[in-house]
């Protein structure tokens, strides 16, 4: 077994590394694949997923992009970029739904005919869907980024000349009198109680 401190190779049958100390009985213990008195839990499985609450659900799916580096600036690129896909595809529809909707015109009977030239309306749906993401993306997700932005700019600085939160270093050179010593309050109870004895 290699020795995962030190990396240096121990027998089967020793407890400890004979270089560094390391427990390796603990880790052959956290190496073994179940604990047989553990009992199975659905929660760590993708049925458990199936169930969330919306919140946790969007919990969930907030730390997983936080984990794979999506931010929100990411986030409006590619919504600015589905809407560029999504409204070309609208114009491109169109133009297919005309051209080839004129080559039919000519042998249906007027009536339908009137139908088939306007068919090439369609592809304004996604075109109109497209320039709405594009909109969202330019405008409302900008703003959007901006307060992550403030947001996370407010919490890595701090204001010129503040010292970051937390303990200052020991000043061992300090000595703090106590009023008496563990001895001291020892004896004193000791004597108390000869004095209740005698």
């Amino acid at each position: 077994m290699l020795c995962p401190r030190c990396a240096s190779n121990q027998t089967d049958d020793i407890k400890f590394c004979t270089f560094c100390g390391a427990n390796l009985q603990a880790v052959r213990e956290a190496l073994e694949v179940r604990d047989p008195g553990k009992k199975f839990d659905w929660g760590d499985t993708w049925v458990a997923e199936m169930f969330m609450s919306g919140e946790a659900a969007e919990r969930r799916k907030l730390e997983m992009e936080r984990r794979l580096g999506i931010t929100p600036e990411v986030k409006r690129y590619n919504e600015i970029k589905a809407g560029v896909i999504v409204s070309s595809i609208g114009v491109g529809l169109a133009i297919f739904l005309f051209v080839f909707m004129q080559g039919i015109v000519g042998k249906v009977d007027p009536d339908t005919a009137e139908i088939i030239t306007r068919i090439w309306i369609a592809g304004i749906i996604p075109f109109m869907i497209g320039l709405a993401l594009i909109v969202n993306g330019l405008v409302v997700s900008k703003k959007i980024v901006e307060a992550f932005e403030r947001d996370k700019q407010g919490t890595n600085t701090l204001e010129a000349g503040a010292s970051p939160r937390g303990l200052r270093s020991a000043d061992t050179s300090e000595f703090i009198p106590a009023n008496m010593s563990v001895t001291d309050q020892t004896t004193r109870h000791l004597e108390k109680s000869e004095r209740k004895i005698t």
